[in-house]
């Protein structure tokens, strides 16, 4: 089973369809960038043991080379690619992925690498059908960098993480983290934050709608654990009727055979509706709420440039403050003040980058804070409006077809024990009829 979603419908719901041997294309005349995640394969042994996958893309866009390519991925690649676009585009909503196991055995079960491989599916594809991430330098290369290539790719662009700073940058950060503890256990840190009422609205919208998705999805969870368990109980009790029949012999006996058979098709049919109520149901509930959380980290992202440019506008005052005051108290001591602070390095903790700024770098690094917050909140906006978008389309379609298969499920419980009536009033009058013959 693969899923797919085109490019040209961003809020479609990623319904799974069954396996056709790649990504489908749209007709020729639209731009579209179909992918699909296929074939997981185990490989390895012991804890250094690891799953890959066939990732197929297909594209008419001009920024990607060629029309068709396969490269084979690990799950690591993925988080890579994830948090690569996570450091790179803020303000965005970046597609989640889905959560490492947490317990070692079920790693390697068919039923968790079945969920992760269309887990993984999705959150490409929902890069795909992103406005400004679908052009992602990134993405291309994790999309079409064979294997080789895309081991040095990485390699080159990890000597500008944070574990390739130079020793006073990361000496600067330290003093950074080092401070603002200090001012926490001093009870001098008192974080500012936003007083716009609709961001107010936003977050206990976001709060109220993390709460409520996490218990649906507790709920679909326990609705597929009881699925399943009805499902093994009707297998159970078809055994047992069955063995009852073969004892008593007779119509009675067919009667309990028949029983049994019917029991053992519903315990099927159940077992099946199971599994499709938790890849079809609970998954795609699962998936909205890590998406909850994308969003809440784009929040955190918001709420630490709004702190960085409101700190670096007070610096600014106060740093005119004392240039007026020296001006007053040592004039001559200004003109080497102004000159000390000509050139500075600005080191941004979010980003892990150093900016050389000339001039009066105060002022360009607030100007710059200030843009940079700005920016997150434009983005975050048009984020929104697009999230309520595709969550309507999504979740109706998700409600759409539980409703679907728990009404064909309801009807063929109900054809099931219904074709049993006729044998069990034959059974019935044959009993009847041998009593009132016997003497």
């Amino acid at each position: 089973m693969i899923s797919r979603v085109r490019l040209m419908q961003p809020g479609q719901f990623f319904q799974q369809s069954s396996r056709a041997g790649g990504p489908q294309s749209p007709p020729a005349d639209q731009p579209f960038l179909s992918i699909s995640v296929t074939d997981p394969v185990k490989l390895g042994n012991g804890v250094q043991s690891y799953i890959s996958y066939r990732v197929s893309t297909k594209t008419n866009m001009q920024e990607y080379r060629g029309s068709e390519k396969i490269v084979i991925r690990r799950y690591s690649d993925f988080v890579w690619l994830h948090d690569r676009l996570v450091e790179k585009h803020k303000g965005l909503f970046i597609p989640p992925l889905p959560e490492k196991s947490a317990v070692e055995k079920f790693r390697f079960s068919a039923e968790f690498i079945e969920v992760r491989r269309r887990a993984l599916d999705v959150f490409l594809n929902r890069i795909a059908s992103h406005p400004q991430l679908r052009s992602s330098e990134d993405l291309k290369n994790f999309l079409q960098a064979d294997e080789e290539v895309w081991a040095m790719e990485k390699a080159r662009l990890l000597e500008g993480s944070i574990f390739k700073k130079k020793p006073t940058d990361l000496m600067q950060m330290f003093k950074e983290v080092q401070t603002k503890v200090t001012d926490v256990v001093l009870g001098k840190d008192k974080p500012l934050e936003e007083s716009d009422p609709q961001y107010e609205k936003m977050k206990h919208y976001v709060d109220d709608l993390e709460d409520h998705l996490s218990e649906a999805q507790k709920q679909s969870f326990r609705l597929v654990k009881r699925q399943r368990e009805l499902g093994q109980g009707l297998a159970d009790f078809g055994k047992a009727v069955k063995a009852l029949g073969d004892c008593e012999g007779g119509s009675l006996g067919k009667a309990f055979s028949e029983l049994g058979g019917q029991s053992d098709l519903l315990s099927v049919k159940l077992q099946l509706q199971a599994q499709d109520l938790l890849m079809n149901f609970e998954e795609p509930i699962k998936e909205y709420v890590r998406i909850i959380q994308s969003i809440k980290a784009v929040m955190v992202d918001r709420a630490q440039a709004y702190r960085l440019q409101k700190d670096l506008s007070e610096a600014c005052k106060l740093k005119e403050l004392n240039l007026e005051k020296m001006r007053l108290v040592r004039p001559d001591k200004v003109g080497e003040s102004e000159v000390d602070v000509r050139e500075v390095s600005f080191f941004s903790f979010g980003s892990h980058e150093r900016f050389n700024f000339f001039g009066d770098p105060m002022k360009v690094q607030s100007e710059e804070a200030r843009a940079r917050f700005q920016q997150i909140v434009r983005l975050m906006d048009q984020e929104m409006e697009r999230f309520q978008e595709e969550k309507t389309k999504d979740l109706g379609a998700i409600l759409q077809d539980f409703a679907r298969t728990q009404a064909q499920l309801a009807a063929d419980t109900a054809d099931a024990w219904r074709s049993l009536l006729p044998e069990l009033d034959k059974c019935t009058q044959e009993d009847m009829q041998t009593l009132n013959s016997s003497p």
